[in-house]
């Protein structure tokens, strides 16, 4: 993800913000946030060619939801992209939800797609299913979801996401396999 150096530089703003120091905030968003457009920019990637939210604003949207928590602890730069992870998922979902809604019953035209365009769609990540299929995941096992969503949406590495959660990385790589398995199987079937 980031150089070491500022790793522990993100630690200490994160600290010292969470104690209070609004300097903390200010010293704290140019380290991260290109990391948090990089991310952004992963997921914007496997979105359908039309979607119309821009990285930038899922960014700025992302972090206002970062500033305004309350009662959070930062720990360390891991933990901070670990939150991160689950605003940007929830901002997508959301977007994803409210632009299914708006084609339901719109007037639409149905057009058939040759097989070189169903190529191309399989290609897109169906954020709304993904979402779907993460929730039942988690229903029956909390660990892989929280590791799914730390290693997919926050790009973690195995061994932050063992840093995040306080496991082993070879739990986290064990459980991240099985987790992926899971998921493909849901999504899959027809």
């Amino acid at each position: 993800m980031a150089e070491p150096e500022s790793s522990a530089d993100v630690t200490a703003l994160l600290v010292n913000w969470s104690n209070g120091d609004s300097r903390a905030l200010d010293e704290l968003m140019p380290l991260v946030y290109g990391e948090l457009r990089r991310l952004a920019g992963a997921y914007l990637r496997r979105e359908r060619a039309t979607h119309t939210l821009q990285s930038t604003a899922l960014v700025h949207e992302a972090f206002l939801r970062l500033v305004n928590q309350q009662d959070v602890q930062w720990r360390n730069r891991a933990h901070f992209f670990g939150i991160a992870a689950q605003m940007i998922r929830r901002i997508l979902v959301d977007h994803a939800r409210a632009a299914q809604a708006s084609k339901r019953g719109s007037g639409a035209i149905r057009i058939e797609l040759d097989d070189h365009m169903a190529v191309e769609q399989q290609k897109e990540l169906d954020l709304v299913g993904l979402d779907d299929s993460l929730a039942k995941l988690t229903a029956l096992d909390e660990r892989q979801g929280r590791i799914v969503e730390l290693r997919f949406f926050a790009g973690l590495s195995v061994e932050e996401t063992a840093e995040v959660m306080q496991i082993s990385t070879a739990t986290v790589k064990r459980e991240w396999s099985s987790a992926r398995a899971w998921l493909y199987r849901e999504m899959t079937r027809v």
